[in-house]
């Protein structure tokens, strides 16, 4: 795939994914906007309908006894009047004591038993339309109507009139005798419950930003979850009263309503990104085992035409008659033929070896070995080499224990590769020095060279298959990049550890522990 398509491919793709993201986000966030926007209405509304509801309650409790004074036939005296519009409230009925009597139609006579300052004209509208109705309702009171009939009789102006007269007689009754806190609760619960909302909630009532007697013991005033409405509203709309009710609970209410579609939500979208990630890793696996396979056949196209040249070579020079003829000069070219074909036989034989132990199909017979004498065996394969380049093999062989269950073949192989490889990543003379000690029930091999080093990241790359880090041009470093992946096969099979500690410039050091056998 074309470099810069790939690039387009990923952005767009990566585009497409943030998108989806930020709708999910923007949608979300819509969502519970518009479900906090639906609460508040429903607070309101709850808070409206309670109010209202307290109103009426206290409305029909006391046009009752007020309508019963006004029906009565015995003139009270001031002392009966008082008693009864001082609303006396019993604790265990919540009922209203009055006695019968007759009241004089006279508002002023009757405002002047009472000393409240009552709208006079709404009094006489209502004492003058009791007295029309008077004789009628004491010539036949067992027919007479129930009083909640009576007040569902009244026409709105006649409501109005009684609700301004009990409401100005309500208001010299305290706040916590007109309104109870149980009553409060049970209405807010109540109102809540039929919205199918479920919120916990504190509430106070307040007298002119004053907090009243009637308010639950953990309120507090927190303007975002807060919400107020008047309570006791006259003929005019004010009112001496606010009800607070704070729904603490409203946050973790808003976000259960979209709790199940924002879960989801957020599930389908990690799958997209997993999926997502997980589809741009394999492209990019492809990608680099596509270039990989690419350096690996241009690599191995190198190693195999070298000898396949000298051997070529090698055969021309032979069938030249000068040369045949001097049995010394084709014995040498003959040398030379053996030696190339068993290098092409070596690289071959590479790979086969690391197809065999991907398929777990290379049997490795172990028996006791010196490792040691795999180390001597082992430098002398590379000796000539390093000598050829002037460079040098130091080794120190510190261990006392030295016995392991190794393949000797197998093992001696491991060491060639690691020292070939410190060879080739030498930029001068190979520098090479070789330790062994033991470490517990262990010995340890350390293969260090002073060479180009490499980076972090080739460090954890470098024992995989057909990894090579690059060092400018493709093929100034000889190979296949299964070297190191065949070793790191047989140390495990030998139950063993192999890693590298290296620094850039400075060298590497290839480490292998492998378990003692007594």
């Amino acid at each position: 795939m074309n470099k810069r398509l790939f690039v387009l491919l990923i952005l767009l793709m990566s585009l497409s994914l943030i998108g989806i993201i930020f709708v999910q986000g923007y949608w979300i966030n819509n969502t519970v906007e518009n479900n906090e926007e639906q609460f508040s209405f429903n607070a309101k509304q709850v808070l409206i309908s309670v109010s209202n509801r307290i109103q009426y309650r206290e409305f029909e409790e006391m046009f009752f006894p007020f309508q019963e004074i006004l029906d009565s036939i015995d003139e009270p005296d001031n002392k009966t009047i008082r008693q009864l519009l001082n609303i006396s409230i019993d604790n265990s009925n919540r009922s209203f004591g009055y006695t019968d009597g007759i009241l004089n139609e006279d508002s002023k006579l009757f405002s002047s038993f009472i000393n409240f300052n009552i709208d006079t004209v709404r009094l006489k509208n209502i004492l003058n339309r009791n007295a029309d109705n008077s004789i009628e309702n004491n010539v036949n009171k067992q027919n007479s109507t129930s009083n909640l009939e009576r007040i569902r009789a009244l026409t709105d102006l006649q409501r109005m009139d009684y609700e301004v007269v009990i409401g100005e007689i309500a208001s010299f009754i305290p706040i916590h005798r007109r309104v109870k806190k149980e009553e409060l609760e049970y209405l807010l619960k109540n109102e809540l419950e039929e919205r199918d909302i479920e919120v916990d909630f504190e509430y106070a009532i307040y007298s002119n930003a004053l907090a009243t007697k009637v308010r639950s013991d953990d309120f507090s005033l927190d303007y975002p979850t807060t919400y107020a409405i008047p309570l006791f509203v006259d003929n005019e709309g004010a009112s001496e009263y606010q009800l607070y009710v704070n729904f603490t609970g409203k946050k973790q209410y808003v976000l259960s309503t979209i709790k199940g579609m924002a879960i989801l939500s957020i599930i389908f979208t990690l799958i997209i990104v997993v999926a997502y990630s997980s589809a741009l890793s394999q492209l990019m696996q492809q990608r680099q085992i596509s270039q990989i396979k690419t350096d690996f056949i241009n690599n191995m196209t190198h190693e195999l035409k070298t000898p396949i040249a000298t051997i070529n070579l090698a055969l021309d020079a032979v069938k030249n008659p000068k040369i045949s003829g001097d049995p010394e000069k084709v014995q040498r070219y003959m040398h030379m033929i053996r030696e190339e074909n068993k290098r092409m036989h070596a690289q071959v034989e590479n790979v086969l070896r690391i197809s065999q132990l991907e398929k777990n199909e290379l049997n490795i017979t172990k028996e006791k070995q010196e490792l040691h004498d795999i180390i001597e065996d082992a430098v002398t394969h590379v000796s000539l080499i390093v000598e050829d380049r002037k460079g040098y093999i130091n080794v120190h062989l510190g261990a006392l224990k030295t016995t392991v269950l190794a393949n000797d073949s197998h093992m001696t192989n491991v060491i060639v590769n690691v020292l070939d490889n410190a060879v080739k990543y030498s930029e001068k003379e190979p520098k090479i020095d070789i330790y062994t000690e033991n470490v517990k029930n262990s010995i340890v091999l350390k293969i260090r060279d002073q060479g180009i080093g490499m980076s972090k990241v080739a460090q954890k790359k470098i024992f995989e298959k057909f990894f090579r880090e690059h060092t400018g041009d493709l093929h100034n470093v000889k190979g296949h990049g299964l070297g190191l992946t065949y070793v790191r096969r047989i140390v495990d099979d030998h139950h063993g550890q192999i890693w590298v500690e290296s620094e850039r410039g400075k060298g590497s050091t290839f480490i292998i522990k492998l378990p003692l056998i007594s």
